[in-house]
């Protein structure tokens, strides 16, 4: 016991007697015999009461042998059972397991990996993906110095996950080569580039990479087919130098919807792996061929800048109406450009309005502002009979379609007449107005989005100079006709824009996770992060539908899939107590890419191993794992001592005793007429 421990329990015994002494024997006049052995009892109450605070207790010390940690890693993935070595595993580690020298030297710990990190309950070896990055950084991290050693039995081979090449770490590793380390003949489509989306007879580029390991000269057949139809084929001749191949073609898109296409590479003789040699990809063909009516009660040279513009892209044709305006038929066109109209455009303008037609108004010197205010929702100018110049400003903030800057600033002034224009719908400016140097918040070029129908004002004609100017500064209209592109695309689209926007790919591999993130906006185009979003998926082979939340994260809602079985799917993705939704479909493909590996990965493990001061073995060399390991003098028990301290009081007893005591003493004084 310490020092400070004694005195504590010397005062404890002197106050003890002092309290006994005080009851019974200070000014206390009658004194009998009994008295002593009552004084005695009271201060051995509050001794033992005095002990059993001070807790008393004495140090001990113990020797502990302290064990080196070994983590023994396991790859729990298919593509161990694909190239036949899950038996040799499992009895590697029933072998480790009923080793007791390794028992007594190591404390053990055995751990499966693939998809998941888990101590091994049992393998079966059916993970469809292969993380090693995160099994060996959590064993650094959990055992940070070099009395600890891992044990890795794995192909080396990594599908998901950061590389475990440039993991950094300090504890030694001995690595155990599971497969065959000889290399296999073997040809494979490594990628297939192409674009998402395509038009009707429009030509999309496709690139493939076609990767062959192989000693001999070769002569295969490439091919690409769509609905069991070849419309692409190309030999090719690939070799041990030239090892490597990549096609480019152009497939012309013909009809409009989801085509899935599937690329071929013949198989070689004996080849061991054949599955890396299709891959499927698909193509969302989109019809955007459309009539655009530009209608004006006159001839002008904007009409003619206008069309020449839309019509740079061959999916659209313009027809220019300035006469018997009255008699057109509105369906056959997409979208409709009304240019300085007056009151003869009544009657088109109500079938316009009525049928919800989309359209650009384009104003100017000659337009009839008063029949504008009566006839065009939430448009008004209070104009006076002058002409005004107005320049064009970029609205760096604007949301509703990608503007790039086409250098507006340098465009000559478009004219119109001057006044305040006021627009009472939701709208929002793309371009401002620039009158004199004075930099207006008055919108130039608005879009809006009212009650189903899109609508484009433009407050100033002469535009037709602008194009001149473009051609001028870049030598090329090309970038005016993609302005002009950009709003007839928008006000041509037969939906609105919606403010919830999803991006969901037409294709998706099995057993892999499927990520989708949705981005969705309030009225004025900001980020709503109070939106539930949903994420209905249904099997078309199975008929059965299920239903995902998204999550937020940051600036957009995200939706993680765990792998589905290959086939055809629909979904549907809505917003709570909204409007707003979207549908489509995508399909999974067959695809296992735990089976597209021929070979182990052996260069990798060779590199982890040296650089963490380890060792590495083939299956074959698995009786000189054991030997190495417990002759490394790195992996050496500890002695520690441990002190720990016995309590000299047992409480329970300690209270029955002072009860003991206290009872003793009221009977005495009971006994004696003390009460």
């Amino acid at each position: 016991m310490e020092n400070l421990t004694n005195i504590f329990i010397l005062t404890a015994l002197l106050f003890s007697i002092l309290i006994g002494y005080y009851q019974y024997y200070f000014k206390v006049i009658t004194r009998t015999n009994h008295s002593f052995w009552l004084f005695i009892i009271r201060s051995l109450v509050f001794f033992l009461l005095f002990l059993l605070l001070i807790n008393p207790s004495i140090p001990r010390k113990d020797l502990i042998i302290e064990k080196p940690t070994l983590s023994v890693l396991v790859d729990n993935s298919l593509s161990i059972k694909y190239i036949n070595k899950d038996s040799i595993v499992n009895a590697m580690i029933s072998s480790l397991k009923s080793n007791e020298i390794l028992k007594k030297n190591f404390d053990v710990s055995y751990y499966s990996f693939g998809e998941e990190f888990n101590a091994i309950d049992s393998l079966n070896f059916d993970e469809k993906q292969t993380d090693i990055f995160t099994p060996l950084s959590t064993i650094s991290k959990n055992y940070n110095n070099t009395n600890n050693g891992i044990i890795l039995l794995s192909d080396g081979n990594q599908t998901i996950g950061k590389d475990y090449e440039f993991i950094k770490m300090s504890v030694p590793i001995y690595s155990m080569i599971i497969g065959d380390t000889l290399t296999n003949n073997d040809v494979r489509i490594d990628k297939i580039n192409t674009n998402r989306y395509s038009f009707v007879n429009n030509k999309f580029p496709v690139e493939s990479l076609l990767q062959y390991n192989g000693e001999e000269s070769v002569k295969l057949k490439y091919t690409i087919e769509n609905t069991g139809k070849i419309i692409y084929s190309k030999t090719i001749n690939l070799n041990k130098e030239d090892n490597s191949r990549l096609l480019k073609t152009e497939i012309t898109s013909k009809k409009e919807g989801l085509h899935y296409y599937k690329a071929t590479i013949e198989n070689l003789e004996n080849e061991k792996n054949t599955l890396n040699n299709t891959k499927e990809f698909s193509i969302e063909i989109i019809n955007k061929q459309s009539k655009i009516l530009i209608v004006s009660p006159f001839n002008h040279p904007d009409l003619g800048a206008l069309k020449k513009a839309i019509e740079s892209d061959k999916q659209r044709e313009v027809i220019i109406r300035t006469r018997n305006i009255d008699n057109i038929n509105l369906s056959n066109y997409k979208s409709i450009i009304i240019y300085q109209p007056n009151y003869n455009f009544k009657k088109i303008i109500n079938e316009i309005n009525k049928s919800k037609k989309p359209y650009l108004l384009i104003t100017g010197s000659n337009t009839d502002w008063s029949f504008i205010n009566s006839n065009f929702t939430g448009l008004n100018k209070n104009d006076i009979n002058t002409i005004e110049n107005y320049r064009p400003r970029l609205n760096k903030n604007f949301l509703i379609f990608n503007q790039n800057n086409i250098g507006f600033e340098n465009f000559p002034p478009l004219i119109d007449k001057f006044g305040k224009t006021s627009i009472s719908i939701p709208y929002q400016t793309l371009l401002y107005q620039n009158i004199k140097g004075f930099k207006s918040k008055e919108p130039l070029l608005a879009i809006s989005n009212n009650n189903d129908q899109k609508q484009v004002f433009l407050f100033g004609e002469g535009i037709w100079k602008w194009r001149s100017t473009s051609y001028l500064m870049t030598n090329s209209f090309q970038n005016f006709d993609n302005f002009i592109s950009n709003i007839v695309l928008y006000i041509s689209s037969n939906t609105i824009k919606n403010r919830l926007d999803v991006e969901v790919k037409s294709s998706y591999n099995a057993n892999s996770s499927i990520n989708i993130n949705a981005f969705f906006v309030d009225e004025n185009y900001k980020f709503d992060d109070r939106a539930t979003i949903y994420f209905t998926l249904k099997n078309m082979n199975s008929k059965k539908t299920i239903t995902f939340p998204f999550l937020l994260s940051n600036k957009s809602y995200t939706l993680r899939l765990n792998p589905i079985e290959s086939g055809k799917y629909e979904y549907s993705i809505n917003v709570k107590n909204q409007k707003f939704s979207q549908k489509g479909s995508f399909k999974v493909n067959e695809f296992d890419i735990e089976k597209q590996f021929n070979n182990v990965n052996y260069v990798k493990l060779k590199e982890l191993t040296n650089k963490t001061n380890g060792a590495y073995y083939f299956e074959n060399d698995y009786n000189e794992l054991l030997p190495d390991l417990l002759s490394d003098e790195r992996f050496s028990s500890v002695k520690k001592i441990k002190i720990s301290y016995d309590q000299l009081i047992n409480w329970k007893w300690c209270l029955i005793i002072i009860l003991s005591l206290l009872s003793l003493e009221w009977f005495i004084r009971k006994y004696y007429g003390q009460i």
